[in-house]
């Protein structure tokens, strides 16, 4: 017989306890304590059963038979890249991102360019019945025989019904929808979330399957439900942008199989979603030059070299306390140069307002772009405009030195390519390669041979 056990689990960190605390002892948030129902079985805990019912044993590593993983690949080659190459059988993708973004127009494009090739696909919709689902589908031209749509939320359903259609590759959409049948608590808990997770899991691993699931997001910005979530799947991706914008950026934050640096970009049309092939054409395309304050940075995203623009605003604070806002960027990073600037060049800021943007709604995390930004908020201070044709590129150092970056080669090409003239890289990265035609290669040290060099 199976046994009942009511315990509380944190929503954010999944810490477990036996009473309901206000707050949660492991990440100190108050009000994430939910109620869970488990069901204990004697058969079944704790053990990892293959499809004969038979426990697996421990091997050693060295008898283990490696072989590359096989990749299914889509038509959409912006995709197959954040992916690592395409989708991996028997792997679980989780995509989120805020409600009407395209998330359910994305998966339903791909699941119509995979059943183009012969691959059986099936699309499971617990928010949209099956007559909603095919408009949408006209409205995008999704027509394919091997696309089967099924509108259920009861995971013993879904769990019959990938039993005998045997697709090579599922959708659910999306998983706060779905409930399953042995849990008592409501759709989209904790426990519910995280027990289909689990059996869903178990389908992929065991039948070759590969699933995506939809995961709605909180006010936050984060994946709702346990964070344990993004943990059990294989890859995670986040789907961004305005919805009062055309442009949506997909974005890898895990991938067991591939690079989490990988970014793509499409273009939300009537039709559906379009691939944008040249993303730094599209960020630099509105970019007035000879305005103070704009500078362009050369950013690694993953193994693609991206043009940004980066704008700065200086002006004369009315208050004691100056403003420091930063969009696109982390706001301790922009402090940091200021404080540079402050210390190594003796500039007068701590009695200025400073907003700093990075145009075209991407997020920079990266150092390389540090030389940019210290770049733009000199540009707005003085109210000088740095060369049109220069793009920086280089980490600042406390002490104002400017030190070396990755790939500097491929952050130089893709400059050149986009007609810029000079490229102020830092002076260890000079040596080692060979600079491409049509543009002028300039190393700098410090923060004041950069100055010299863009305001001469």
């Amino acid at each position: 017989m199976a046994k009942k056990k009511t315990k509380f689990m944190c929503r954010d960190c999944g810490y477990e306890s036996p009473k309901w605390m206000g707050r949660c002892p492991g990440c100190g948030e108050w009000n994430t304590m939910d109620e869970e129902v488990e069901i204990v079985s004697k058969n079944t805990r704790g053990a990892f059963r293959t499809e004969a019912g038979v426990a697996s044993k421990a091997s050693p590593i060295t008898s283990v038979e490696t072989q590359e993983e096989p990749r299914v690949e889509t038509a959409f080659g912006e995709l197959n890249r954040v992916l690592g190459g395409g989708v991996v059988p028997g792997s679980l993708i989780l995509i989120g991102g805020d409600p009407g973004i395209g998330k359910s127009t994305l998966l339903l494009q791909v699941s119509s360019l995979l059943a183009e090739k012969g691959r059986r696909v099936l699309y499971i919709s617990g928010e949209e019945s099956v007559r909603q689902t095919k408009l949408r589908a006209e409205r995008i031209g999704v027509t394919s025989p091997e696309l089967y749509i099924y509108s259920e939320t009861d995971m013993a359903h879904i769990r019959q019904s990938i039993d005998e259609l045997k697709p090579e590759f599922v959708i659910v959409d999306s998983i706060q929808t779905v409930h399953h049948p042995d849990i008592t608590s409501a759709p989209g808990s904790v426990s519910q979330v995280r027990e289909c997770t689990a059996e869903l899991m178990r389908i992929a691993k065991t039948t070759g399957t590969a699933i995506f699931l939809v995961g709605h997001v909180t006010k936050e910005g984060q994946i709702a439900g346990p964070r344990l979530l993004e943990h059990m799947v294989d890859t995670v991706l986040y789907f961004e942008g305005e919805r009062h914008h055309t442009y949506r950026i997909l974005r890898s934050v895990k991938n067991r199989f591939g690079s989490t640096n990988e970014m793509a970009i499409f273009e939300m049309l009537q039709s559906g979603l379009k691939e944008v092939l040249n993303p730094s054409e599209l960020f630099l395309q509105e970019r007035s030059q000879g305005s103070a304050g704009s500078t362009v940075v050369a950013s690694m995203e993953g193994t693609r070299p991206i043009l940004v623009e980066i704008q700065a605003l200086v002006t004369q604070s009315s208050f004691n306390y100056p403003k420091r806002m930063a969009t696109g960027l982390d706001q301790n990073r922009v402090s940091l140069l200021m404080a540079v600037l402050e210390k190594r060049m003796n500039m007068l800021l701590q009695t200025s307002d400073a907003y700093i943007k990075v145009a075209g709604g991407v997020k920079l995390d990266e150092p390389a772009i540090d030389l940019a930004v210290l770049m733009s908020i000199v540009s707005s201070y003085r109210d000088a405009a740095v060369g049109a044709g220069d793009v920086f590129i280089g980490e600042v150092g406390l002490t104002g030195e400017i030190r070396r970056v990755s790939r500097i080669e491929q952050r130089v090409q893709e400059a050149k390519k986009l007609g810029f003239r000079r490229a102020i890289i830092p002076s260890s990265n000079m040596g080692g390669w060979d600079y491409p035609e049509g543009i002028t290669v300039v190393g700098v040290e410090t923060v004041a041979d950069a100055l010299k060099e863009a305001f001469k």
